[in-house]
């Protein structure tokens, strides 16, 4: 069983491990080889800049360090704590510090081969160059940080874990057209029943290779129900899966090997924390510490945008099947519904008492009915009337509760008829005194 590990850090060891190398061989590599290519500086001069080069490095590195602090306190603050692994795993951030480290070892590794041999004006030319080129890419690394900082505006936090939350949809549903979903019964328990176990501390699940399972499944001629689904945590003594109808040998060490462990949630195989993400983001700034609910508006348009992509995809998965269409592995997946009650409950309930937030709901439900096909609208009918009753448990009076219910895309700003794609005729404006108990 692997264990999602961060290993974007390894490269600023590279880049140290190779500054002492570099630092070591080649000086040795020019003064024997290359005894005369030299500089055209002299000792005192070189000597001066490489001076200032590995103290700015020291300097600079320090800057960078309370700019990743800054960047880690802000977001966790201001956004999602969960979302703090996100930009302190940036690989920009390692590669900078890789490059500011190795400029600096290099450069006071530089200073010990100037003027080596005792004759003036004796500054290697490599060397220099080498000096050189770690100091620009040190700027340009530093100018990349600088602009990374950008990603802590909202907007773009938002797109990013949008962003996110689309890539995993688009490779983990098929088109809602693209396939019968298998009818999902309970497995008959047929004997011999093995359960794999996980034992250890608590660890989220962030991946299941199903291609993985199901080969081993068809070799061992077995069904596997797995008993988990990315996103879980799982703590010790866990179910993780079933394998039913054993007659063959099985390796186990293979099944807990699909089943990849880590210490955070990731988006790979599970859009949902996407949206989890979002719907932390918009709670945070409904709360009366902070009372943003334009922020919560933003986050409902990246969340209205996923709602549109999974309700066009088969959600319906959870049979897999060999080549044979023999079933071989079983999993849970979010349905519909999950999807919807993990986007709308929490928000709803935060921000019941915003007109600003309910008519931007309203809007997005009425977007999603008219958008999706038949089989999705139930759901979002049952929330639009959950909607409605919110406005109506919240607003006392009549006309703010016309207002509220009134779909509008930015929340306050255009006003839009009431859209029902069953019902043509209630594509008329919603009167000023209009309420849950009349319309």
């Amino acid at each position: 069983m692997r264990r999602g590990a961060d290993r974007s850090w390894n490269s600023t060891a590279l880049y140290v491990v190779g500054a002492i190398v570099a630092a070591v061989v080649l000086p040795r590599i020019e003064r024997r080889l290359l005894p005369d290519l030299v500089a055209p500086i002299n000792a005192a001069a070189a000597m001066a800049i490489y001076s200032a080069i590995a103290s700015g490095m020291m300097a600079l590195t320090g800057f960078v360090f309370s700019l990743m602090f800054m960047m880690v306190q802000f977001s966790a603050s201001a956004y999602s704590p969960r979302l703090v692994q996100w930009f302190a795993r940036d690989r920009l951030v390692a590669h900078a510090f890789g490059v500011f480290t190795a400029t600096y070892l290099y450069a006071i590794a530089a200073l010990a081969w100037i003027d080596r041999s005792g004759s003036p004006g004796g500054v290697p030319f490599i060397s220099a160059m080498m000096v050189m080129v770690l100091l620009v890419t040190s700027v340009v690394m530093f100018v990349g940080l600088i602009r990374r900082t950008s990603r802590l505006q909202i907007t773009r936090t938002l797109a990013f874990t949008g962003d996110e939350g689309r890539r995993a949809i688009a490779a983990l549903y098929p088109d809602l057209s693209s396939l019968v979903p298998d009818e999902l019964r309970p497995l008959p328990l047929v004997p011999p029943v093995v359960q794999a176990t996980y034992y250890g501390p608590p660890l989220a699940v962030q991946f299941v290779d199903l291609a993985a399972l199901v080969a081993l499944a068809e070799e061992a001629d077995v069904v596997i129900e797995v008993l988990i689904a990315p996103g879980d945590t799982l703590s010790d003594s866990s179910p993780l899966a079933r394998v039913i109808g054993a007659t063959r040998l099985l390796e186990m060490c293979r099944l807990h090997a699909a089943i990849v462990l880590g210490v955070d949630r990731t988006f790979e195989q599970d859009p949902k924390y996407a949206i989890r993400l979002l719907v932390d983001i918009a709670i945070r700034a409904l709360s009366p510490a902070i009372n943003d609910p334009t922020t919560a508006v933003q986050a409902l348009d990246q969340i209205g945008d996923l709602l549109q992509r999974l309700g066009r995809r088969r959600l319906e998965l959870g049979a897999f099947r060999d080549g044979a269409g023999v079933l071989r592995v079983t999993m849970p997946f979010p349905t519909w519904d999950d999807c919807l009650r993990l986007a709308f409950d929490e928000i709803s309930t935060y921000g019941a008492s915003s007109v600003q937030v309910m008519r931007r709901m309203h809007a997005l439900v009425a977007d999603l009915t008219v958008a999706l096909p038949r089989e999705r609208r139930d759901g979002l009918h049952r929330w639009r009337e959950r909607l409605r009753q919110r406005v109506a448990d919240h607003f006392d009076d009549a006309e703010e509760r016309a207002v509220a219910l009134i779909e509008d895309r930015q929340g306050l700003g255009t006003s839009r008829p009431h859209r029902d794609p069953a019902d043509p005729a209630s594509r008329t404006p919603v009167p000023l005194d209009a309420s849950p108990s009349n319309r």
